[in-house]
């Protein structure tokens, strides 16, 4: 039987090792469904793989089978297609599954994000690009998902070396630069985050004779020279965030989360000179914090939101579960004196940072947890969810669903997000597809 226009594959899918086109790099196979190309080829790495591979599992079957008895190959799985939403214009399934928390911030172009490193999309096919491998994921504080800390800003992706970081060109590898760290922050570093003028980070240092425990501190080297513009002294375990910014740019706003004395509460800096504005008490929860033009929003400690004043960390509002509710509230997303709340129980409500009324409230068709992580594009607020929900697009004026995508494919994580000028690049498990942009 027939499938539907949006669940045929595109004539020409292409399959293509990374690297084939003669760099050394390698990679890991994938394909691209949609997006051109001559039909299918494989290199001829992968025909003497595969050769090998039939070989060996022929020998196998030799001992009790006749030749004409063998099974035939299992056929590779199909890439997932939509059934629900718009047509992709293109699908790429990948070698393995993504691990998008090891981004600090979304990227503005399709990448493809796993363990071994980034793979590089073309954003009008989907054909592989380019393979920036890293180094694998280290748990550094225990439970910490994105203790890998890369960060990526704008064109580049920035990791630590010894004594250096690290500036990969997502495009351009003869723009890739190493800026060499100073040496008040040559210890043991990780990153937190950049916004696009400065790198922020701490930087440990492993316990002298004299000192009994290890120290610690927070700092920001600028980009272009490596100056360092300040290192401030940090308590052993603090986890700076990452640098917040606006529609205009930076806030120039950092925060960390301490816990003193077993009281686990919020610093704000300054982000040019890493001065402490203030401090606020926070709770076991007290894992995100999102900065507006006014206001700090933290977890309350009840489930709900409470929001902080930017310049002196004052109680401004709560926003607690009413009598009877049962909700926990997630990161929301802050754009400009915009509020948009996701909770846990599927339910995203849009507010002003001027008080906890709610503009506009919709129930999702699907559930949310802390991993699902709203984006704002041309007045279009996106929220993703579990790998069988799918992703919705709503009007963030009125709080309008207009669509919700859906693909084909089992998977058990949950959808990430990116997105540049042309497309919606959204994700789970090992397939990234990319989506035509909703129009209100």
């Amino acid at each position: 039987m027939r499938s539907s226009s949006s669940e045929r594959e595109v004539p020409g899918a292409a399959w293509q090792w990374d690297g084939e086109d003669g760099g050394d790099a390698g990679g890991a196979l994938g394909d691209v469904v949609g997006g051109g190309g001559d039909g299918p080829r494989m290199s001829r790495r992968g025909l003497l793989v595969g050769a090998g591979v039939l070989a060996a599992g022929g020998a196998v079957w030799a001992f009790g089978r006749s030749r004409e008895e063998r099974p035939a190959p299992r056929p590779a799985p199909p890439a997932p297609v939509a059934v629900s939403g718009p047509t992709p214009v293109w699908t790429y399934r990948g070698p393995e599954a993504m691990t998008p928390e090891r981004l600090t911030t979304r990227p503005n172009r399709p990448l493809y994000v796993t363990s071994a490193g980034l793979q590089l999309l073309d954003p009008a096919t989907g054909s592989p690009t380019r393979l920036l491998r890293l180094a694998p994921p280290e748990r550094q504080f225990g439970d910490d998902a994105t203790a890998a800390r890369v960060v990526i800003s704008g064109d580049r992706v920035f990791t630590t070396s010894q004594g250096h970081i690290d500036g990969r060109h997502l495009a351009d590898p003869a723009a890739d630069l190493t800026v060499a760290l100073p040496e008040a922050v040559t210890d043991d570093v990780v990153l937190a985050g950049c916004d696009g003028t400065a790198l922020y980070g701490t930087a440990y240092a492993l316990p002298t004779r004299n000192d009994k425990v290890p120290a610690q501190k927070a700092f920001a080297v600028r980009i272009t020279d490596s100056t360092l513009l300040w290192s401030s002294p940090a308590d052993l375990g603090e986890r700076l965030l990452a640098p917040s910014t606006g529609p205009t740019g930076p806030t120039g706003t950092i925060a960390s989360v301490r816990t003193r004395e077993g009281r686990t509460e919020l610093v704000v800096r300054d982000a040019a000179t890493g001065r402490q504005r203030w401090t606020a008490p926070g709770n076991e929860n007290l894992r995100w914090c999102a900065i507006g033009q006014r206001a700090v929003h933290v977890p309350d400690g009840t489930g709900g939101l409470r929001a902080l004043d930017l310049a002196t960390g004052a109680e401004l509002w709560t926003l607690p579960p009413a009598r009877g509710e049962n909700w926990r509230a997630m990161p929301p997303l802050t754009a400009g004196a915009a509020v948009f709340l996701p909770r846990d129980n599927g339910v995203v409500t849009a507010h002003t940072e001027a008080g906890p009324d709610a503009l506009w409230s919709l129930r999702l068709p699907f559930l949310l947890d802390a991993r699902s992580h709203p984006m704002l594009v041309n007045d279009v607020l996106y929220v993703p969810g579990p790998a069988g929900g799918g992703v919705c697009a709503v009007d963030a004026a009125t709080g309008r669903l207009l669509w919700t995508f859906r693909d084909s494919g089992p998977g058990k994580d949950v959808w990430s997000l990116a997105a540049d000028g042309n497309c919606l690049y959204a994700g789970h498990d090992d397939v990234l597809h990319a989506l035509p942009l909703a129009t209100v």
